[in-house]
């Protein structure tokens, strides 16, 4: 557990990155999105925990306030396992990213996790060997994360190899197919599927308890917010062009960015869409869960 850990999450928390707000959206637009995600989560009847390092405080459940002055701040560096430390030794501000909120959630005992997409291997592995942390996160904490699948500017069949090499299911919800990000379907396939809110639950209530590793829930893209791969490969050859140079964790947040601008905003539309989607099914299953948990008696300590 990384010292000093500020847990105000419950039994029916949600986790919440806070590079998505900070990075991955428009400067300015965080906070909105903010709202949005947590009154959604509310609706299901589970609570949001913003995750992210406040004054260099790894902290599960964020205040309004304090959110409020990490996204206004001039400079907040995006974390993930490998510089995590850096910030809690300066006291500094950081946005988690999934590899981070997903140590920071487990060990605050939270089980259920909303973000857009993870991470995984990039294209060109053979030259370089590129690949997020996110994976190996995934492999050593048992938390439900409910994405879109892989980020659709990755190698996507890799990923889902990757993840199959590491022990991480991937479940679809309502689909039979790994989505990727912007499309529903990433060309490869889940381990199984569920129908239903309350059957995912049940299944998940029961699952993480016994495993050492994540679930990955994929959730794909709501069907009107799709992009046409056709679309896709034309926008993604041009932000290729304008991100040529960016690197390491740079890269996505600038590849996102010129892909929002080339397309006229339509992958920013299916990004909110899609995040919106996951962190709905999130809220209904950390609430059912919280219920059938405690009622058998099985919710998890924190780790």
């Amino acid at each position: 557990m990384p010292p000093h850990l500020l847990n105000r999450a419950g039994p029916r928390s949600v986790a919440l990155e806070t590079t998505l707000l900070a990075h991955g959206v428009p400067r300015g637009e965080g906070p909105g999105l903010a709202e949005r995600l947590a009154e959604i989560i509310r609706e299901q009847g589970a609570e949001p925990a913003f995750v992210g390092v406040y004054a260099g405080v790894p902290t599960v459940g964020l205040t309004d306030a304090e959110l409020a002055e990490m996204l206004a701040a001039d400079d907040v560096p995006k974390l993930n396992t490998a510089n995590l430390g850096l910030a809690l030794h300066r006291g500094t501000h950081g946005a988690t990213t999934v590899s981070t909120t997903l140590e920071l959630a487990a060990a605050a005992g939270v089980r259920v996790f909303a973000t857009g997409g993870i991470g995984g291997v990039h294209h060109g592995y053979h030259m370089l060997p590129d690949v997020s942390s996110d994976l190996h996160a995934l492999a050593r904490h048992p938390v439900a994360v409910v994405a879109s699948g892989v980020k659709s500017i990755l190698d996507v069949p890799a990923t889902r190899e990757v993840l199959e090499t590491l022990g991480v299911s991937a479940i679809g919800y309502r689909t039979d197919r790994f989505p990727a990000f912007y499309m529903r379907d990433g060309g490869a396939s889940v381990d199984g599927r569920f129908d239903t809110e309350d059957d995912l639950a049940a299944f998940l209530a029961t699952e993480l308890p016994r495993r050492p590793c994540a679930v990955l829930v994929c959730n794909p893209v709501p069907g009107e917010l799709e992009i046409a791969r056709a679309d896709w490969t034309r926008w993604m050859a041009a932000a290729q062009k304008h991100a040529a140079g960016a690197g390491g964790r740079s890269l996505t947040p600038v590849m996102l960015e010129a892909l929002h601008a080339v397309s006229g905003g339509a992958t920013l539309r299916a990004n909110l869409g899609l995040v919106e989607s996951n962190a709905r099914l999130a809220g209904a299953v950390a609430a059912r869960m919280a219920l059938s948990s405690k009622a058998l008696g099985t919710w998890a300590t924190p780790v």
